[in-house]
């Protein structure tokens, strides 16, 4: 299914049992979430009977875990599911679904003001814009929905036609600050597609403001 719809993935299974997968830097935890108030992705039980819950896939930087359903559970040598298991409908069979997908807020008090002090030519990139990414979920380009110039600290005007590119595992490694819980927000869809034949199914993100260093940034404009 999967890889009929949207490829594979890099993070594979050798690079997650090692336990040293260095997937992002010591500020990025992702946790996924089944349980999580407000989110679209909230059930008390998926769709094999699996009570649901909160776990991390990535913890300081490290790859330690992916989404499973009964099935996939002695994969990681595990003895549950981690209760992933979603149809959209009376007529449709359950397979793996994304859970609600987080990256959590830093620890220390940080709002967006400080975190931008100290940048001295910058873009604050504020929603979620074009998108584009390989079958391998790995070089990517991404834009935004409001674009902020920064400059010695402060925001001084907006811009357009802004996109940046990179890879998964440097783009991630490039984060060097997550702002506090006070600055976590959570957004989602509710046509998140997958499977063959296709199914939808809704799902959370949810971020504070976080800031990356030395992330290539072109401009997107086309002159005719």
């Amino acid at each position: 299914y999967e890889a009929n719809y949207a490829g594979t993935s890099f993070a594979t299974l050798d690079k997650c049992k090692s336990g040293n997968f260095k997937y992002g830097s010591p500020q990025v935890t992702i946790v996924a979430d089944k349980t999580q108030p407000g989110s679209l992705g909230a059930v008390g039980y998926d769709d094999e009977g699996v009570p649901t819950k909160k776990w991390d896939i990535i913890k300081d930087g490290i790859l330690v875990n992916y989404q499973k359903t009964r099935d996939q559970a002695h994969i990681m040598d595990q003895k549950e599911s981690d209760g992933c298991s979603y149809a959209d409908n009376w007529s449709s069979v359950q397979f793996q679904r994304m859970p609600n997908i987080s990256l959590e807020p830093g620890k220390e008090p940080l709002t967006p003001e400080k975190m931008i002090k100290d940048v001295e030519k910058g873009i604050y990139i504020v929603g979620a814009g074009s998108f584009s990414i390989d079958q391998q979920r790995y070089n990517f380009q991404f834009g935004g929905q409001l674009f902020y110039e920064i400059k010695n600290g402060e925001i001084v005007g907006m811009l357009r036609d802004v996109a940046y590119q990179s890879n998964t595992q440097e783009f991630w490694n490039s984060c060097v600050a997550v702002c506090d819980e006070s600055d976590y927000s959570l957004g989602g869809s509710f046509f998140d597609g997958k499977g063959q034949p296709s199914q939808v199914s809704a799902v959370s993100h949810g971020s504070a403001t976080t800031r990356f260093d030395k992330v290539n940034v072109i401009n997107t404009a086309r002159k005719i």
